[in-house]
């Protein structure tokens, strides 16, 4: 074979495998024109346009060497500007990544050109604008994180009827009104910090395994979570939730339960004993809950139930529960309880945080045991009087 067939043979082959499809040169081209570098990144520096190949040499490229198509785009970190919509041109892209950075402006509005898209994470940036009707049209995505930004307007009901969406990420942004309908695969909700109203949806998918909600103003009761047995963490605190929370939620399974400054006023749970998981946390704090502490959250390494309306004896679970180290902080105070059962001849790990403050207990028992956080009122007891009239009314109410 001489020199010049074989350089010739060459030549083909590279533009065969290696050179990218003019559409997307072309998309790149824009999609750099509108995005600068920040002080002190230099992401942009290996998008040189002279180059035959970009997909061997440009930052944040992934390429189909077969078909000389971008397959993956990862944008950042710290970048400024505004995403192109010559990104919709990109049609064989299945991962759309933008690091956090000060980038600006709407969504790209045409993602229904991009069928293959099963990741978008465009987080913690400065995004602004509603999510577009085009993203209904994503029937393989797989993620959507678009954490962290400033888009608004209401919730879109096809986000959550996408068919194989396992996780939804739209936490700190200004989306409204009621959460809709859940039938998409979750495993991961995330809609935290935002402005949603209404209640709860009737049903969530029972794969769901993570679900935070904290930091909007849903109402009503939290029954529609009573069917997920797989969850392992749920925070659904600083919102006005109401009524029971359901006994299912205090399953083996769940490591995290975050339900604080709420307006629950009852825990739904059995007498049986403690099945949650070794080192699982429940805040359920600031809220209305009454009568008596049920045995079963005793297991649980964290447990806050200050600033509540519980009465009766602590029982002696918890004590147990202590002094075995399988909790290691434990705060009551600012209820109505009057007994914690201890002995004299106990004592407590050093590990351990203790609160019983402003109870209705005798102060003698707990002397030298309570541990409170510094920001806790110094009283050991609630003065007798209101001790006498919240018993007093609940035994007539």
């Amino acid at each position: 074979m001489s020199y010049t067939l074989f350089l010739l043979l060459l030549t083909l082959v590279h533009s065969t495998f290696s050179s990218l499809a003019p559409t997307d040169r072309a998309a790149l081209e824009s999609i750099r024109d509108s995005l600068t570098d920040m002080p002190g990144s230099a992401f942009f520096s290996s998008w040189d346009f002279t180059v035959p190949d970009p997909c061997s040499s440009f930052s944040g490229l992934t390429c189909s060497s077969s078909l000389g198509r971008v397959t993956g785009l990862s944008l950042g970190p710290n970048l400024s500007g505004s995403l192109s919509p010559s990104i919709s041109n990109l049609t064989h892209l299945t991962q759309l990544i933008l690091y956090p950075g000060s980038v600006t402006g709407p969504l790209p509005p045409r993602f229904d050109s991009l069928p293959l898209l099963r990741v978008i994470s465009l987080t913690r940036n400065r995004l602004t604008g509603p999510i577009p009707f085009s993203l209904s049209s994503l029937s393989n995505l797989h993620t959507l994180d678009l954490s962290y930004n400033q888009l608004s307007g209401s919730l879109p009901p096809f986000l959550t009827t996408l068919p194989q969406l396992k996780v939804l990420v739209l936490a700190s942004n200004h989306f409204s009104n009621n959460l809709n309908p859940v039938s998409s695969p979750l495993f991961h909700l995330d809609l935290k910090l935002n402005q949603i109203s209404g209640e709860l949806p009737p049903a969530f998918p029972i794969t769901l395994r993570y679900l935070s909600l904290s930091g909007n103003s849903i109402q009503g009761t939290i029954n529609a979570l009573e069917p997920l047995t797989e969850l392992i963490y749920i925070d659904l605190s600083m919102n006005q939730f109401t009524g029971a929370i359901p006994n299912s939620l205090f399953s083996p399974t769940f490591s995290t339960m975050f339900l604080q400054r709420n307006n629950f006023t009852s825990i739904a749970t059995s007498k049986a004993p403690s099945l949650l998981l070794q080192g699982s946390i429940v805040d359920l704090s600031h809220n209305s809950i009454s009568g008596d502490l049920p045995p079963a959250l005793a297991g649980a390494e964290g447990l806050f139930l200050n600033n509540n309306r519980l009465t009766g004896d602590i029982p002696e679970e918890y004590v147990k529960s202590l002094i075995n180290g399988t909790t290691k902080q434990l705060f009551l105070q600012h209820n109505y309880f009057t007994r914690f059962p201890w002995n004299s001849g106990l004592q407590l790990p050093d590990s351990v945080s203790l609160c019983l403050s402003y109870n209705c207990m005798e102060t003698d028992p707990i002397v030298g045991l309570s541990t409170c956080p510094i920001e806790v009122a110094p009283l050991l007891s609630r003065p007798a009087s209101q001790c006498s009239r919240f018993y007093n009314h609940s035994s007539t109410g």
